[in-house]
């Protein structure tokens, strides 16, 4: 699997492709998933979206909750919204979908607002 990277401020330049394998860090990569939503039919939508794995690390400390923990996740740092025209939606269900496309991204803070963040109990 290759990362895609972003167009570089100078047209000229030339980016090699990143074994993903091997990668350490955050980047926009192309993704595609299904938009859905009630009353319409469903459609494929590729667009860009943050992916990686970013440095997170745990360590024993004498006071509750006797861990420190520092975690970090790959998410939006710039996004822009675009929308599309679901088919077949039922009379009276607004058709369009909207959705982020990442211009950028970085290691940081899992942010409900923006990201599905997994929590232990």
């Amino acid at each position: 699997m290759l990362l895609r990277t972003l167009p570089a401020a100078d047209p000229q330049a030339r980016v090699a492709p990143v074994d993903l394998r091997r990668f350490v860090g955050c980047a926009v990569r192309e993704f595609t998933f299904l938009a859905r939503k009630p009353g319409c039919g469903a459609l494929h939508i590729t667009t860009d979206a943050c992916w990686g794995r970013c440095e997170t690390w745990e360590k024993p400390v004498v006071e509750p909750p006797f861990v420190e923990v520092h975690q970090r996740v790959c998410t939006y740092n710039e996004t822009r919204t675009a929308s599309v025209r679901l088919p077949g939606c039922s009379p009276g269900v607004e058709p369009t979908y909207s959705y982020p496309v990442a211009r950028s991204c970085h290691c940081g803070v899992c942010l409900t607002s923006t990201t599905e963040c997994l929590t232990s109990a």
